[in-house]
């Protein structure tokens, strides 16, 4: 991966991130937190998407992709959490 496609990776990953935990719970992680959920969400998101045979291009679309997964990822770890 390039420099500017690991810096744009790593950008969408934290929006993604700061996104999900506002919509899940009203707050965010902090600026580590929100990167590493939002990592790992797009790489969740791609998935899901892989699953329904859907495809996301784009900087909205990956934005899209990625925040899904976040959103799944943090409601998995709520469940988890409450067990």
């Amino acid at each position: 991966m390039e420099g500017q496609s690991l810096i744009l990776f790593l950008l969408i990953g934290l929006v993604a991130g700061w996104l999900a935990g506002h919509i899940m719970k009203g707050g965010g992680f902090g600026l580590l937190g929100d990167l590493i959920v939002g990592v790992v969400g797009s790489f969740l998101g791609g998935w899901i998407f892989g699953l329904f045979g859907l495809s996301a291009n784009g900087l909205i679309g990956s934005l899209v992709t990625a925040l899904v997964g976040a959103i799944v990822l943090l409601y998995l770890l709520h469940l988890i959490k409450r067990a």
